[in-house]
């Protein structure tokens, strides 16, 4: 056992998988073990690396193996995949994850901390209930359609529904329904607007929230996801890497040294893009009532791209500013140079 060096552990609901091996690739253990075996046999184990895939429960055990003196790293699944030799099992897969660790060229995830994992807990449950509101919303228009009234577009008319069922005849068992969706529209509205408050909150306690909120365009919303998703930026070598991390830049497919650039990847967390993207969007509407080196350069590539194009350059500039101003401790300066480092 003294001789292990890498300990690969494939994670489960309740089972975990662990295959160890030395510093030349040899295997010396397997061993599968319940949740709380895994804690005390590591706990007692000399100090090796520990690498696990970047899943579901990874980040709590990469934080609590951390503290027995161990060195944590975590792997994209992606990225374990094509080192599965013939047929796939626990086993099979916890070797998997030491061979990619191996590898000197392969990326680790940075594992996160316990307020990034409630903060992300915090936009998936709002993210929910704004889809619920929408269906409600649409269940509503859709109801009120098969018996001839057409509402406008909006959450206006929504919210003055009872107003609009006393206008019309309707069968009283309809109304109720309706009344009932209403009502769980008024809950889903105030659940969300509970949230946005405490994201606020929690963005005017944090430096880095503060920091990212003076980017033109970006909210609270937007710059939450942003301190919960890439932290303080260390796990990046430099802005476009992160960029390139959430699917802002080109996707190649070049081959016979000729180059062949296509549309953005789209890889990595999409509601961040999206939100980056939003974002550029709102800067070019409002662009008129801003100035500085940024907005001479959209002014540009507006004249000769179309706007949706520009929309993606621009999210991707709003990305790296954003790992600039985390990773330097800085704020946006509107008078300096369009593109950071």
């Amino acid at each position: 056992m003294q001789d292990v060096t890498v300990i690969g552990i494939d994670l489960g609901k309740r089972s975990f998988h662990l295959h160890g091996q030395d510093k030349s690739g040899k295997a010396v253990f397997r061993k599968k073990v319940s949740r709380q075996q895994l804690i005390e046999f590591l706990s007692n184990f000399h100090a090796c690396t520990v690498v696990m895939e970047a899943c579901a429960g990874a980040h709590f055990m990469a934080r609590k193996l951390a503290t027995f003196g161990h060195q944590i790293k975590l792997i994209s699944p992606q990225f374990v995949r094509p080192f599965v030799k013939s047929n796939k099992n626990d086993f099979v897969d916890a070797e998997a994850i030491c061979e990619a660790a191996s590898r000197p060229a392969m990326r680790f995830v940075t594992p996160r901390t316990e307020s990034q994992q409630t903060l992300s807990a915090l936009h998936r449950v709002r993210d929910s209930l704004i889809r619920d509101r929408v269906c409600t919303t649409n269940q509503l228009h859709a109801f009120l359609l098969e018996f001839g009234i057409s509402l406008p577009i909006g959450n206006a008319v929504v919210r003055r529904l009872p107003a609009l069922l006393a206008e019309h005849s309707l069968p009283p068992r309809l109304v109720t329904i309706l009344e009932r969706l209403h009502t769980h529209y008024k809950y889903l509205a105030q659940q969300i607007a509970e949230l946005d408050r405490e994201i606020a909150q929690q963005l005017a306690d944090d430096d880095l929230g503060r920091r990212l909120l003076t980017i033109p365009g970006v909210g609270p919303i937007t710059a939450s996801v942003l301190t919960a998703e890439m932290g303080d930026g260390k796990q990046y070598a430099r802005s476009r890497d992160f960029a390139a991390s959430i699917g802002l830049v080109p996707r190649q497919y070049s081959t016979g040294g000729r180059a062949n650039l296509l549309g953005i990847s789209k890889r990595g967390d999409k509601n961040l893009r999206r939100l980056l993207v939003q974002c550029a969007r709102v800067f070019m509407q409002r662009i008129d009532k801003n100035s500085g080196p940024l907005v001479t350069w959209t002014r540009q590539m507006l004249a000769r791209r179309h706007s949706n194009v520009v929309a993606c350059a621009l999210a991707n500039k709003f990305a790296r500013i954003a790992w600039a101003i985390a990773a330097r401790k800085t704020s946006f300066n509107a008078g300096a140079a369009a593109m950071p480092a």
